[in-house]
């Protein structure tokens, strides 16, 4: 009906044509792209931590307990997981929403005054609740999009999970754009209304979508359109930070930046109207041409397949009603099947999977979330903490992007395994955080170009293993079930590793110069000694990390040797056998 209206032409074809995009999964997929590009505000703690610790007399080890919250809010998503199991997408998002503006207009009206100083269980509730918005955005948007794009899933999560990593640096350009320049209390208000106004906005569009037509081929195009922008749009803010590192600018300067930035987020929705333009021709063309070829597929079915198709669901249905769900937790299928969630939970892939990354994303987040008091501690200038942070931003973009698609394109063609690519990437982060822990000079800069990076490769490489192990069926639990791991990690080592060291190492200081801390100001250390031994820590625990990672490569070498993505080609395939037998039985004899 679409295409024969489209074709008419005129209002009512632009009308249909209008429709058509708005309702297709190449929209959705684009309106998911936005809502991932402004997801990220938690990995942008660094810029405006020293603002809350400063405002409201913090000492390290209270900052870094709030930062723990804040990785715990943004990490554990189970709820939102569940949620998503029984209510439509839109549902997901819209209680992100709420929860995101909530959380951080709350923080926003404490850093700047406007009521009275919270305590400080109250400001960690507070941006609990905020970061874990993000799991609902994750959640509501990510994972529909996975589900519906079944067969590029390493393509999906690495483009998608990019603009996540991305958008630390969008945020800040935004943030200049909107506020001008050092302003980090509208730092939080931009983060309290932007992500909450932009998932409210393309709520309609997020759903679960009908995957017969999906062509992985034709597909992988698209995505490599989407990527060559979003590499546009990386190269630019990567060029706009060092320029804004070296010069100052104006208040219109910064406003055209932003333009330029907000033009490459809606670049991709000229290559949603030229699929769907395409999509539409092609339908033209497939009712202009003749069926015969329909017809012999018709023919070729056995009756037998068909009487298959339909008892088998009604067997396995009745065993699922005659076992237990208890009984079968040690007893899990084959790896790529559907898992129950506690068969997952208890299996010894996920307690390898949850370990790695407990130490490895533990170690990393730990670095991200203290750039600002490390570049402070090591005598960077403040204007270097943004530069930090955006440096992190853009390479944790790369790296989702590098590992998503690098991981397919080595698992499709060599049938090299994720968990191997995971292992590395483990490997490299080591490098940053042994920098970090030297203090060398200007090496910091170096540092978060490694640190963000590998962050951001572990993601797309977990969430890939998860669902080509455990099966898509509870991909919603199971994806933020993987993401707890990292605030675990975070907690150990971030806040009874880095924050005690920390302190203990300001407080000698202060006894140093005869000085003693008083109550209600904020604890401040100098020196390359401040994070010296808790990177070191840091270091042999992401070692430990790289060594559990490889026991899951060992274990799983032979599944991913084999074709596990067969079960998707195979309902294609059958889906589009379906649709035959339904167009030929419809279609006009002579």
């Amino acid at each position: 009906m679409v295409v024969a209206e489209f074709t008419s032409g005129g209002l009512r074809g632009m009308k249909a044509f209008s429709y058509h995009v708005l309702t297709g999964r190449w929209f959705m997929l684009f309106a998911s792209l936005l809502i991932m590009s402004v997801a990220g505000a938690t990995y942008m703690f660094g810029i405006y931590s020293n603002e809350v610790k400063t405002s409201l007399g913090y000492d390290q080890s209270t900052l870094n307990l709030l930062s723990f919250f804040k990785d715990l809010g943004a990490n554990v998503g189970v709820i939102s997981g569940l949620v998503n199991e029984v209510t439509p997408p839109f549902v997901v998002l819209s209680i992100g929403v709420i929860m995101n503006f909530f959380g951080y207009f709350m923080i926003f009206l404490a850093v700047s005054g406007r009521i009275d100083k919270p305590q400080v269980w109250q400001m960690c509730l507070y941006i609990c609740i905020g970061a874990n918005s993000q799991t609902f955005a994750n959640t509501g948007a990510l994972v529909t999009c996975v589900k519906n794009f079944p067969g590029s899933r390493g393509s999906i999560l690495g483009i998608l999970k990019g603009y996540v990593g991305l958008s630390g640096a969008i945020i800040t350009q935004l943030y200049h754009a909107f506020y001008g320049d050092h302003d980090s209390q509208a730092l939080i208000l931009l983060i309290a209304w932007l992500p909450a106004a932009v998932s409210f906005l393309f709520l309609p569009t997020i759903r679960l979508m009908n995957t017969v037509h999906h062509q992985p081929k034709e597909d992988n195009r698209v995505f490599y359109h989407l990527l060559y922008i979003s590499l546009g749009l990386a190269a630019f803010l990567m060029v706009l930070i060092v320029v804004q590192n070296k010069l100052s600018f104006s208040r219109i300067e910064y406003i055209v930046d932003g333009l330029v930035v907000f033009s490459f987020l809606l670049l991709p929705l000229a290559v949603v109207f030229r699929e769907e333009i395409n999509q539409l021709k092609a339908k033209t063309q497939g009712l202009t041409d003749s069926p015969p070829q329909l017809k012999v597929v018709t023919e070729a079915i056995p009756s037998s397949n068909v009487v298959e198709q339909e008892v088998v669901p009604a067997a396995t249905t009745s065993s699922h009603e005659k076992s237990s769900c208890l009984r079968n937790i040690f007893n899990p299928p084959k790896r790529g099947e559907d898992y129950t969630i506690l068969q997952a939970l208890f299996s010894i892939d996920m307690l390898i999977l949850f370990i790695a990354t407990t130490f490895g994303a533990g170690g990393t987040l730990t670095a991200i979330d203290n750039l600002g008091q490390i570049g402070h501690s090591l005598g960077y200038p403040n204007k270097s903490t943004t530069t930090f942070v955006s440096l992190v931003s853009i390479w944790n973009y790369l790296g989702r992007v590098a590992s998503g698609y690098a991981s397919e394109i080595f698992l499709t063609k060599y049938k090299v395994p994720r968990p191997y690519m995971l292992t590395l990437v483990l490997l490299l982060s080591c490098v940053g955080h042994v920098l970090i822990a030297l203090g060398v000079p200007n090496s910091l800069y170096l540092a978060s170009v490694v640190i963000g990076f590998c962050f951001g490769a572990q993601w797309p490489l977990m969430f890939a293993i998860i669902s080509e192990v455990f099966g898509l069926k509870y991909y919603s639990t199971l994806y933020n079930f993987g993401a707890a791991a990292s605030p675990l990690g975070s907690y150990i080592l971030n806040v009874k590793v880095a924050g005690v060291l920390y302190d203990k190492e300001a407080l000698k200081q202060l006894k140093a110069k005869g000085l003693t801390r008083e109550e209600g100001k904020d604890l401040t250390c100098v020196g390359v000694q401040c994070y010296k031994m808790a990177f070191i820590i840091i270091t042999a625990s992401t070692l430990f990390a790289c060594i559990v990672s490889f026991v899951l490569v060992v274990r799983t070498r032979k599944f991913y040797k084999g074709d596990i993505y067969r079960k998707f080609r195979v309902e294609h395939e059958t889906g589009e056998n379906e649709m035959g037998i339904t167009k030929t039985r419809n279609s006009p004899s002579g």
